[in-house]
């Protein structure tokens, strides 16, 4: 017993030994190396430790070696909330909490393979604070052939943004609102790698057109340019991203309003994205939660909306109403399975379209 126990620490000590000696001849790659790849609205105006704040944000590349340290720092807002994020390595996605403020977390390859595929996503939204990236750390980086032929663009509330999705770490009503969130398998990301796109959640749990819910003092139109969009701050450059396909998901939170205002509202959102987006397709969607009441609602005056826009010229503007009600997940929201339906729907749509 005694040997088996001594053979086991001694294989233990072998093991991080050789893991430390390996990691002593590893480099660290500034966020300015070439072979490091961005998705999403990014503060980079410190260049050493880009920063973001909107769900969906991904940082990607392709390293040299078992392993690679991902340096992240977490704002950890209102004193305890800390993100989660999505690590994809070779295309297998893991989910986890930060616990630390500042942090370098391992993603280890179980594969021989020389090179290995690294995706970095924000799972949380804005509301629970930003993210640094500070580089990576690893044998070494290539630069990777980027084969993505579309863009897209999803605006919306706490549906886009993947809230109330994941129960699979901890349930509905347990732990904090937001451990639930999941934006890697939201439907504007599962939409987009059906579509070999990339995207962009311009999304707020919360948020309205017109009326925001829970206290938010912010409207989608009045945050829209920002790249904090739930503190409404930093100028986004709208050259950075052109999107040929735009997505636009409000309504939930508004709720039933007067239609005439609620359709002025928004006709007046769609010129001022189209303002910014000169050559995208807009579609126009109801909420995948709607009851029936709000659903009837949202198709009487997103008709209205299209009629208008078309009427003004723009036939670039369409409109989807999804076939069902997607609620099953965490205070009434969208499953992972119900967002991969929806996904599914707008793909199929959109294809035809």
């Amino acid at each position: 017993m005694q040997k088996n126990c001594l053979l086991i620490v001694l294989l233990i000590f072998l093991f991080m030994h050789n893991a430390f000696s390996q990691r002593q001849s590893y480099r660290h790659f500034l966020p300015t190396h070439k072979a490091i790849n961005y998705m999403g609205r990014i503060d980079f105006s410190n260049p050493l430790r880009p920063s973001f704040w909107q769900p969906g944000v991904t940082i990607d590349g392709v390293f040299k070696g078992d392993s690679c340290g991902i340096i992240l720092e977490d704002e950890i807002k209102w004193g305890s909330n800390h993100n989660y994020i999505e690590v994809v390595l070779d295309n297998q996605p893991v989910r986890l909490k930060l616990s630390k403020a500042r942090d370098t977390i391992w993603a280890v390859g179980t594969s021989k393979k020389v090179w290995h595929t690294l995706q970095v996503c924000k799972n949380t939204e804005a509301n629970i604070g930003g993210l640094s990236f500070l580089g990576l750390i690893c044998k070494d980086l290539r630069e990777s052939k980027t084969t993505m032929v579309n863009a897209i663009e999803c605006i919306g509330n706490s549906i886009t943004c993947g809230t109330g999705s994941d129960q699979t770490d901890i349930p509905c009503g347990k732990g904090g609102w937001y451990d639930q969130h999941n934006a890697y398998q939201s439907y504007g990301m599962v939409l987009a790698r059906k579509l070999n796109a990339q995207v962009h959640l311009s999304s707020v749990s919360g948020i309205g057109l017109m009326h925001s819910c829970c206290n938010l003092p912010v409207t989608m139109p009045t945050v829209f340019d920002k790249i904090n969009m739930s503190e409404n701050k930093i100028p986004w450059n709208f050259t950075r991203y052109q999107p040929s396909i735009v997505t636009i998901c409000l309504g939930q939170n508004d709720g039933v309003q007067d239609s005439a205002i609620f359709v002025s509202n928004y006709v007046r959102f769609l010129q001022d994205l189209r303002n910014k987006y000169p050559s995208a397709n807009f579609i126009c969607l109801s909420s995948p939660m709607a009851n029936a009441g709000l659903k009837a609602f949202m198709v009487k005056t997103i008709q209205s909306v299209v009629a208008v826009a078309k009427a003004g010229g723009d036939n670039k503007v369409a409109a989807y109403f999804f076939q069902k009600q997607y609620n099953a997940g965490c205070d009434g929201h969208p499953t992972l399975e119900e967002h991969k339906a929806i996904a599914e729907e707008l793909a199929i749509y959109i294809n035809t379209y």
